[in-house]
């Protein structure tokens, strides 16, 4: 189903032993980018040039015995909503045409400290917006899988650049599940950390209660070698924990032996069989592995997609009003400076990141701030609620990642409800600021993967990794 790819961790093993070197792992990889990226659309940007120079000096650093970081070499991929000085950023909207950050955001300056190769910018839905990559100023990304399909988003670009051996990981962000259903729908483990385990500074913000910065890989091993880079406190981010990345490779062997493993006694509906027939299989190879499976209960789970499309698009309503035509970016002029204002937003914007404005604006509006947006917040605390109730009784969460495999392209665009829907096993952990990851857990219809979904309480990396761990080896 999915080509074997090399993995991170033998990538980096590879090239400091000097078995081989980072140009040749480099050169595969971009050969693979000129092979099929034309038919998958993962990149926004190539920098091939800059990737170059970078394992050419790995290379020369390990040739001159100087010590190198722990992913020395590895050809790395990142969403491009995250700042890289001096080398386009986009958020896949027109708006930002042209615009070159003048820094880094501090997990690029991490992967660079650690010797990662960045091969280039993947697509996404514009500023971050959207379920299936389907929302770009440059065009829609396909499922490497099986390109009639969608990869999932928002951080589809991201999520196909691994699927498509262009990259051997990537990072992307997650406000409501952009990084753990497009690994669903693309066969990759996809990791959503704790608010504030990985600084957000530098990343362009979408809604800044709700955003988090995680790797897609082809491993678990994979996944907590680049949280670890990439995780732990920033001073940079007034929202960065206070603390350092707790270990998580050392984590990976210790199994599941006592573990309780919550699972939801009252499913959503919409789920297609297949799917639930993986988490059968789940709930059954961690009973195996010696856990206990606990029934659970989250009542609030129903108000989850409401309370989020209210919070996320008033988050949004806010941070985007920065994009005005003045300080960076498009430009439409126009007769007088509120005209210029309007103008650019309107070509600049796409439809959906103007339909997300425009319901943000009116839930932050007087006479509705309480009705709406005030009361989505109190949802917000009932649900945080549940979870720590849940969590008195277990020590994760299953859920399924998606409720369905990989849709077909153009399926959803239509009914932006329906597309909503894709994140209803998602966005409640967004909400409560916990931890959760997704693991390819077999394949349902179409022959197309399923992703699994393990939630753990916050600062709960270490329990989960070791269940997404056992999942991995009994799939």
């Amino acid at each position: 189903m999915t080509k074997s790819f090399a993995t991170v961790v033998d990538i980096a093993q590879d090239i400091a032993s000097g078995k081989t070197s980072a140009v040749e792992v480099l050169e595969q990889h971009l050969a693979r980018i000129t092979e099929r990226e034309g038919e998958i659309n993962a990149f926004n940007l190539v920098t091939t040039e800059q990737a170059r120079a970078t394992a050419q000096q790995v290379d020369a650093d390990i040739k001159a015995g100087k010590p190198v970081g722990v992913l020395a070499g590895v050809p790395v991929a990142l969403k491009d909503n995250m700042c890289t000085r001096g080398i386009e950023t986009t958020c896949s909207s027109k708006i930002l045409e042209g615009w070159k950050p003048p820094y880094d955001a501090t997990v690029v300056t991490r992967l660079q400290q650690a010797g990662a190769v960045m091969v280039g910018k993947t697509n996404l839905d514009e500023f971050a917006m959207g379920s299936s990559t389907e929302n770009s100023a440059f065009g829609p990304t396909k499922n490497p899988l099986d390109t009639s399909r969608v990869p999932g988003g928002s951080s589809g670009g991201s999520a196909a650049a691994v699927a498509a051996g262009f990259a051997a990981a990537s990072l992307g962000s997650d406000t409501g599940g952009s990084i753990r259903q497009p690994a669903s729908l693309c066969g990759l483990v996809g990791v959503k950390p704790t608010y504030g385990l990985v600084s957000r500074q530098g990343i362009v913000a979408f809604a800044s209660s709700l955003d988090q910065v995680g790797p897609f890989t082809h491993t678990v091993a994979d996944a907590a070698l680049l949280m670890e880079v990439i995780g732990g406190h920033d001073p940079l981010d007034s929202t960065s924990l206070p603390q350092p990345m707790p270990s998580l490779t050392s984590v990976l062997g210790q199994g599941v032996k006592g573990m309780r493993i919550g699972r939801l006694a009252d499913m959503p509906d919409g789920c297609e069989p297949e799917v639930l027939a993986r988490m059968d299989a789940a709930y059954a190879a961690l009973q195996a592995a010696g856990a206990t499976i606990v029934d659970i209960a989250l009542p609030s789970l129903s108000y989850c997609l409401t309370a989020y499309y209210l919070v996320a698009p008033a988050e949004a309503s806010s941070n985007l009003a920065r994009y005005d035509g003045v300080r960076y970016g498009m430009r439409v002029e126009s007769g007088d400076l509120h005209a210029m204002y309007g103008a650019t937003r309107a070509a600049g914007f796409g439809a959906e990141v103007k339909r997300r404005i425009m319901l943000g604006t009116y839930a932050l509006s007087a006479g509705y701030f309480d009705a709406y947006y005030g009361k989505a917040l109190k949802v917000r605390r009932l649900i945080a609620n549940d979870f720590a109730a849940a969590y008195e009784k277990c020590d994760v969460i299953l859920t399924p990642t998606s409720p369905t495999v990989a849709f077909p392209l153009g399926d959803k665009t239509s009914d932006p409800l329906t597309m909503y829907l894709c994140d209803i096993f998602t966005i409640p952990t967004n909400l409560a600021g916990h931890a959760a990851m997704s693991v390819p857990f077999g394949t349902g219809a179409h022959n197309m993967p399923v992703g699994v979904q393990v939630l753990a309480p916050a600062l709960g990396e270490q329990t989960m990794f070791r269940v997404a761990a056992e999942l991995e080896r009994a799939s």
